[in-house]
């Protein structure tokens, strides 16, 4: 199996599979709708296949890639460097922020390393009340746990935070076939829209964030047995919620129930 394309070889480091389906490409583009004047923003461009058509029909676009042989390749397009801001760096410790112009929220889209996907949504929901909304490629049992409801394997800490957070809509169905080289998995395109009002209310992102964490991490655990450290008995009985249950019965509302009665720290 080939790892190169249009010349460049693809690392393992970066999680490097470049998208070549015109098709898969098109389809993708057209779920996006970019217009110009938006503040749009691509993470990972690697060879353009998305770069590209995005570019042609809008005036400008931030890239954020860290492998410097690619960022050097785009900044000599020979069509579209002058419509590129290219920013190298890592996009988990990139603060996206610095992107933010008066009036116009992120449009954020991206084929993304499938090794660094779930810590980098993690990241990125930090910034969601600046972002209007995130279109990306994820191996497809990434975007199945983005939207998994209570009571199945997929639903987890990233199901919770995400529904927190946002609106999770699937979009697309990818093959490996539409891969340079192919991916040993399927893949799905997810479109995710931050809520204008968040669909629970959280006294603390963090107590919310460490709920989850502690439930899921023993996720065979009874919830009782899980979160001793944070909820005493009484909580559960003014919750009205049953200790013997386990993590992946819990629904958003009662994760931010117990966050909000947590016990107090010592």
């Amino acid at each position: 199996m080939s790892k190169q394309h249009l010349g460049h070889t693809a690392r393992k480091r970066f999680g490097q599979n470049f998208l070549h389906d015109q098709y898969i490409i098109s389809q993708i583009v057209g779920a996006i709708a970019p217009k110009p004047g938006q503040n749009l923003v691509e993470i990972g461009p690697g060879l353009g296949a998305l770069t590209e058509p995005v570019c042609e029909l809008v005036d400008k676009l931030t890239v954020v890639e860290l492998d410097r042989d690619l960022a050097a390749r785009l900044r000599t397009h020979p069509f579209i460097a002058s419509k590129l801001n290219i920013i190298e760096s890592d996009a988990l410790r990139f603060d996206f922020s610095q992107l933010l112009e008066k009036g116009k929220p992120l449009r954020i889209f991206g084929n993304l390393p499938y090794n660094i996907s779930t810590p980098l949504m993690f990241h990125l929901f930090s910034f969601a009340e600046k972002v209007q909304d995130m279109h990306f490629m994820l191996q497809k049992e990434v975007v199945k746990r983005l939207a998994a409801g209570p009571g199945g394997k997929d639903y987890g800490r990233l199901s919770v935070m995400a529904q927190y957070h946002c609106q999770v809509i699937p979009v697309l169905d990818v093959p490996p076939g539409a891969f340079k080289p192919a991916p040993k998995v399927d893949s799905a395109v997810v479109r995710l829209i931050p809520h204008q009002v968040k669909p629970i209310q959280v006294n603390r992102l963090e107590d919310l964030n460490r709920v989850c964490a502690l439930a899921f991490n023993q996720r065979r655990k009874t919830i009782r047995n899980s979160l001793k450290e944070l909820v005493d008995e009484q909580t559960f009985e003014t919750l009205r919620l049953k200790p013997e249950l386990r993590a992946e019965n819990l629904s958003l509302a009662d994760f931010a129930a117990l966050a909000n009665h947590l016990k107090p720290a010592p």
